[in-house]
């Protein structure tokens, strides 16, 4: 007996666009596949050549050093302390590295701030350290910043800035401190006088923590005490100083009872 004819059968079901189902699905599944390998293999071309471009290539590497904020230092030597290696891919350079360098090489340096400048430079801005207090040693000079840094040996005295003498008493002192921590006293007490006196100001005299007074032009003096209460010093001493021109001495350790005398 023969089998089933065609029609008895029925035709294999179609789908709209007249494919068998499993056809079409099987085509959806394989085309996202073939998509993301072309997508990975773009991607691995073009990490490859970036990865050329910034460490392989000649197009991005160290052609120059810029400088700039530099004042008793030359751009010369803050070049020469930085070590930039020249010719290195600009990528790979130590921006760490190279400001340790520099703050190790040169103390005058305070802050430096390194960074690349693209596609073939790398900047150094330089902020120097300055001198408040001077302490003589022998014929040169110390000098010493804000925070009490001593950071430069200089044969010549800048202009303007005072000395600081440490005729340190230790059996009249009650308080005791170190030369360090008596250098930042006088540097507090210096930052907290008023703008004239600060000007007029030849000598810092430090004898013990709480002995710290001031020689001024004109053959005047003035006793500030320790660094604390400065801005009340500062106050009292301004008041006096109006009060009595003429005076050659004058004390505001205690700024509620400030004195002058002399003439």
């Amino acid at each position: 007996m023969a089998g089933p004819t065609t029609a008895e059968r029925g035709a294999r079901p179609r789908s709209k666009s007249g494919r068998p189902p499993g056809e079409s699905a099987a085509r959806r599944f394989r085309r996202p596949g073939r998509r993301l390998m072309i997508v990975l293999i773009m991607a691995s071309v073009l990490l490859a050549g970036g990865t050329w471009a910034l460490y392989g290539s000649n197009w991005l590497r160290v052609e120059r050093v810029t400088t700039s904020g530099t004042g008793v230092l030359t751009r010369a030597q803050v070049r020469a302390a930085a070590a930039v290696p020249v010719g290195a891919p600009l990528i790979s350079v130590d921006t760490d590295g190279i400001e340790a360098r520099l703050r190790r090489k040169l103390p005058r340096i305070d802050s430096v701030e390194v960074a690349r400048s693209w596609p073939h430079g790398i900047s150094l801005k330089v902020i120097e350290r300055k001198p408040v207090l001077l302490i003589e040693k022998g014929a040169k000079f110390i000098e010493v910043d804000g925070g009490g840094v001593r950071f430069a040996e200089v044969e010549k005295a800048p202009a303007g800035v005072p000395r600081l003498e440490l005729t340190v008493d230790r059996t009249a002192a009650p308080r005791r401190f170190g030369t360090d921590r008596l250098i930042l006293e006088a540097v507090r007490a210096r930052s907290e006088l008023p703008r004239k006196v600060a000007g007029d100001t030849r000598r810092i005299r430090v004898r013990s923590y709480d002995s710290i007074s001031l020689e001024l032009t004109g053959g005047r003096t003035v006793m500030w005490g320790s660094a604390e209460d400065g801005a009340a010093k500062a106050r009292a001493l301004t008041a006096l100083m109006k009060a009595a021109p003429k005076a050659a001495y004058f004390d505001v350790s205690a700024p509620t009872a400030p004195a002058a005398s002399g003439s």
